[in-house]
């Protein structure tokens, strides 16, 4: 058919050859698919994944990295969203309702705290807090409507790690799904589901981007009746991830582990430093004996990565950990973890847990992939301001 210029610029004869490979997936762009019929857009479910229906739905580049996420985890099927705090959310909400209860740690990310009150008090859905050491004493706090355990390994400002096989296999006894945030291990230093969670969740914009660079989600599940449940919820919040970012993920799976064992060694050589230092009172690190869960976090995993916190002696007030903070060049003042630049961020921590002993100010740390000796250097001299 004769076409116009205007037509051509959008219609074109042309059809690349097929055969090309290359080692990165390819980048798709679409939010509409393109059917060859009539049949197969009828035939075509998005629930299954056995075609192509809409952009929201997924793409051969979201594709192909949920089925990576859900190998490196060892589970079956994967729901990627905008952030780690919209998959938290995509979980809650496919899972909940008016009526029901939810049982979270106190030591839970803070935006999933907020997210628990906020269904509480709109929401008709009442959100517990529970002790993060309690182990299989959690099955003292299953109620008869209590649909939902949150788990974290470990809390990733206080740094707690929970006996979560116990916690798991008291809440299958009561028939009550756990979801774990394993963001902190990578599934890396824990598989989830070894551990008897039923869904592992992940804040991709952590150590699988690495750069610091996007935001991104990750909902992972063995049980395709459960994945059903959360697609559910995923197509109705109308939850999509965009090719680049879904890309940039990919680009940075395969140097994951070897940045995160880098960041391990970095974080350890720098809270062995901080553990001698006058002015810390405690350093909250899991594969330090003195952390809280230490025994489980040794039983249980194979790494730590970058992020911990300490407790500065009390005799230092905010205002001196404050200028400690400012007076630091390395370190960043920002939230997240995960990428190649340090971070520092202080916390007023009595404020965010019902129960807290220690009286000197928190400061958690990620530590980068920079040199850590001169991380230190930068420690050194920033508590010399204090």
């Amino acid at each position: 058919m004769k076409k116009s210029v205007q037509t051509a610029l959008i219609h074109s004869d042309y059809v690349a050859p097929e055969g090309f490979a290359a080692f990165p997936t390819g980048i798709h762009h679409a939010s509409t698919v393109l059917f060859p019929n009539v049949a197969a857009m009828r035939s075509g479910q998005w629930k299954d994944k056995n075609a192509y229906t809409y952009g929201l739905h997924g793409t051969p580049t979201t594709f192909t990295l949920e089925a990576r996420l859900a190998e490196i985890e060892g589970g079956s099927h994967t729901l990627l969203a905008p952030s780690g705090l919209a998959a938290i959310t995509m979980i809650d909400l496919a899972l909940l309702k008016s009526g029901d209860d939810v049982l979270l740690p106190d030591n839970v990310y803070n935006p999933n705290r907020e997210l628990g009150r906020w269904l509480s008090q709109d929401f008709g859905v009442s959100a517990r807090f529970y002790d993060p050491m309690i182990g299989s004493g959690i099955a003292d706090l299953i109620q008869p409507n209590t649909r939902l355990v949150w788990t974290e390994a470990p809390g990733s400002v206080s740094m707690e790690v929970p006996d979560l096989p116990a916690i798991c296999k008291a809440a299958k006894e009561k028939g009550v799904l756990v979801a774990l945030d394993n963001t902190w291990s990578a599934g890396l230093a824990l598989r989830g589901f070894d551990a008897g969670a039923d869904i592992v969740m992940h804040a991709l914009t952590k150590y699988q981007s690495g750069g610091a660079d996007l935001l991104m989600g990750a909902v992972i599940t063995r049980d395709k009746a459960l994945n059903e449940r959360l697609a559910q919820a995923h197509m109705r919040l109308g939850y999509g991830v965009g090719a680049d970012d879904a890309y940039l993920v990919l680009r940075g799976l395969p140097t994951m582990k070897l940045r995160f064992e880098t960041h391990d060694a970095n974080a350890r050589r720098v809270a062995a430093w901080l553990k001698a230092r006058p002015e810390i009172a405690r350093v909250l690190h899991p594969a330090f004996e003195d952390c809280p869960g230490h025994a489980f976090w040794k039983r249980d995993f194979s790494g730590a990565g970058g992020l911990f916190s300490v407790v500065f002696d009390p005799r230092y007030s905010e205002e001196q950990t404050d200028r400690f903070v400012d007076a630091l060049s390395l370190f960043g003042i920002g939230y997240s973890w995960g990428g190649p630049n340090s971070l520092v961020m202080p916390y007023r921590i009595k404020a965010m847990r019902r129960q807290w002993a220690d009286e000197g100010v928190l400061v958690r740390l990620n530590v980068g992939l920079e040199d850590p000796a001169d991380l230190i250097r930068d420690l050194e001299q920033a508590l010399g301001r204090l």
